[in-house]
């Protein structure tokens, strides 16, 4: 049986609140802890939009790169071609799942940055550089 990360830390939570480990008022709030977990996650539940710019060594806009998004748990892979100003944008990104962010042109490959489902942020924004 395979229990989603949502159900676990609730599980965890009401435990810990039963059994007196986290108190009742404690909110989790900025310098709290406990229920801030569930917080969190709560944030990751929906979509997000990931955006960025392929540029070369130099630093300069890399035009018309492809830019491939994989979600780590379907296998699926988006692609993208970067305008002529290197930009690109994903939007629809599930925030529960992880996912692998690359750009390629003429054999050069950047590196895979990773979207993590535990980064709350509704815009991932991300610089690629080709090698």
């Amino acid at each position: 049986m395979r229990i989603s990360r949502a159900i676990l830390l609730s599980g965890l939570a009401f435990a810990a609140l039963a059994a007196g480990v986290i108190p009742m008022g404690l909110s989790g709030g900025p310098s709290g802890f406990g229920l801030g977990l569930l917080e969190a996650q709560a944030q990751n539940l929906g979509q997000r939009v990931v955006t960025g710019k392929v540029v070369d060594a130099n630093d300069t806009a890399v035009a018309e790169a492809t830019v491939f998004l994989k979600n780590l748990k379907t296998k699926a892979i988006r692609s993208y071609s970067a305008d002529e100003h290197g930009k690109f944008r994903f939007t629809q990104v599930n925030m529960a799942e992880d996912h692998e962010l690359w750009a390629e042109k003429n054999g050069k490959k950047s590196e895979v940055k990773t979207v993590s489902a535990w980064d709350t942020r509704k815009l991932f924004d991300s610089e690629l550089k080709l090698k």
